[in-house]
């Protein structure tokens, strides 16, 4: 068996500022992963032999720690803000400096070298560093595995972008340079690198690499997504968009249809491919009965975090106590009927999954071309408990792309790559409510995952287009007044209500909520998609 037992200089890692006389462990296998999550003390191995971990106080990303350098040619494609901070080139070389002292003192480190996307035209080469072996199995089982000799020593393997993850460091003049707080990820795009401090948390690492995936692809005209994709048995491509915990992995499983991927995708002139080599799920009340794909992927080389175990190390999905985000990572083959080339042709339908908080959107309704830009620039949901810091309960948000927080570029550059793609290709888009029925939240109940597979089942097979439709009297959304196997009173939301005043009252308030958020996509030089939301 090939060691992986490496030092700095012989990848390269002198150039990026970290010279260590420690051995590097290099794209280990999962068995000697494994040895070192033992030897280290880690973690835990679980009754059926999957690995666990805590995380520590960080439960889920820490988006207000985010940062990007601030230059050019970067900052005039950047959309700044709220998501897209920008600090200086300063700020980074002095943590990034402190970062690479960190790990030239180490006693051991691992990198990973992959890829980020399975097309090899549009894939970026990335490399991560990392102090933690479970970190290092985060990674080998999220991005795409090459086989060793493609980037052995010697290979000529070059990485498009680094990520060196100090975690075990934090910011202590984070004042003076700026910052929210002493965690750290900040990103230079020139530079091609990124520096996380002060976080365990392994979504950092994803999501900081599918940011810059969203910063390069369409500037090649390739659109990236935040969004899950599956095929069926006649190589129809369907994709779902959505934020956490609005049922993207969860929906994409499907044992009639082979899983692409359950996260993030990109669409080009050849159609979809995935980003991952993995899969992220959340494990909330997970069981065999509800998610049995997910809950058979959790075995040996899987990875659970912030799972409660029993006393007999066995997972318990219901129990809370640590966190509502408890999540698994595990590779895409533990999937069964995963597709293997982790790519599809141009997809025959999009679905926008939403989580809506307030109770009054239709479990499944059909949208407009117009709409579809709408409801895409609009993004609407809530955010689930636990997937970001300081989120309890469920809030209703608006978040562009289905996916805000990570768009580094302006919303409208992929609402127009998205318009473009549906158009050419004669793409449905529909709507589906993941959310709550017969009241808000508190009130109602969230939607029943049976229906909701129903109505994706109705969308995917064609029969959803046999149905009659009505028009929403205030969301103007086209809704069918039958699908198989979903009760006829919960298509029309209202009838759901008891209280059919409360929910006139719920339902114009959300809608003028989205037009409040709309306002801002009404542009000079832009189409004002405006018209295609709720009526006034």
């Amino acid at each position: 068996m090939t060691s992986h037992e490496t030092s700095t200089s012989a990848l390269g890692l002198d150039a990026l500022g970290i010279d260590a006389k420690c051995t590097v462990y290099h794209n280990m296998t999962y068995e000697q992963i494994a040895e070192h999550e033992e030897r280290f003390k880690e973690g835990v191995f679980t009754a059926n032999g999957t690995f666990a971990v805590d995380t520590g106080k960080f439960t889920g990303r820490s988006p207000n720690d985010k940062f990007i350098v601030r230059q050019e040619p970067s900052a005039a494609h950047v959309d700044w803000g709220k998501v897209n901070q920008p600090t200086t080139a300063a700020v980074f070389d002095a943590l990034y400096a402190k970062a690479t002292a960190h790990f030239s003192a180490a006693e051991k480190m691992y990198v990973f070298d992959g890829y980020c996307g399975a097309n090899e035209n549009s894939r970026l080469k990335v490399r991560i560093i990392t102090e933690l072996a479970w970190q290092h199995h985060f990674v080998t089982n999220m991005f795409m595995r090459p086989e060793y000799k493609e980037v052995a020593p010697g290979s000529g393997f070059a990485a498009d972008f680094t990520i060196v993850n100090a975690c075990n460091i934090v910011d202590d003049d984070w004042k003076a340079h700026g910052l929210k707080s002493e965690v750290f990820v900040i990103f230079n795009i020139e530079k091609r690198l990124a520096v996380i401090g002060g976080t365990f948390y392994g979504g950092e690492m994803k999501k900081g690499i599918f940011s810059m995936m969203n910063y390069y692809l369409p500037l090649k005209g390739i659109m990236p997504m935040h969004a899950s994709a599956n095929k069926g048995p006649k190589g129809d491509t369907a994709v779902f968009f959505g934020l956490s915990g609005t049922g993207k992995t969860t929906l994409s499983a499907d044992p009639k249809r082979a899983l692409i991927g359950d996260d993030e995708h990109g669409w080009d002139d050849a159609g979809i491919f995935n980003f991952e080599g993995g899969c992220y799920a959340k494990t909330i009340n997970l069981s065999a009965a509800n998610e049995p794909e997910i809950y058979a992927a959790i075995k040996r080389d899987a990875m659970l975090e912030n799972v409660w175990l029993d006393a007999q190390k066995v997972p318990d999905y219901y129990n809370i106590e640590k966190t509502e985000n408890g999540r698994v990572s595990y590779p895409l083959y533990h999937i069964s009927n995963h597709d293997p080339e982790a790519r599809g042709g141009h997809p025959s339908v999009v679905i926008f999954l939403t989580c809506d908080a307030y109770g009054v959107l239709p479990p499944v309704s059909k949208l407009t071309p117009g709409q579809a830009q709408y409801h895409f620039l609009s993004g609407y949901t809530a955010k689930v408990a636990g997937t970001e810091r300081g989120i309890t309960e469920p809030q209703a948000t608006f978040s562009a792309c289905f996916g805000a927080a990570f768009m580094t570029q302006h919303p409208i550059v992929y609402a127009d790559l998205l318009k473009k793609k549906i158009e050419t290709h004669g793409t449905r888009v529909y709507l589906v409510n993941t959310g709550w029925t017969g009241g808000a939240y508190g009130v109602g109940s969230r939607m029943s995952l049976k229906y909701t597979r129903k109505c994706i089942d109705a969308i995917l097979d064609g029969s959803i287009e046999n149905a009659s439709f009505e028009v929403d009297p205030i969301f103007a959304v086209a809704v069918p007044t039958t699908v198989e196997g979903v009760p006829a009173e919960m298509l029309n939301p209202v009838l759901a209500w008891a209280d059919k005043a409360q929910y006139t009252v719920m339902a114009k308030k959300l809608a003028a909520e989205f037009r409040a958020n709309f306002a801002q996509y009404v542009l000079p030089n832009h189409t004002d998609y405006s018209s295609f939301g709720p009526n006034a």
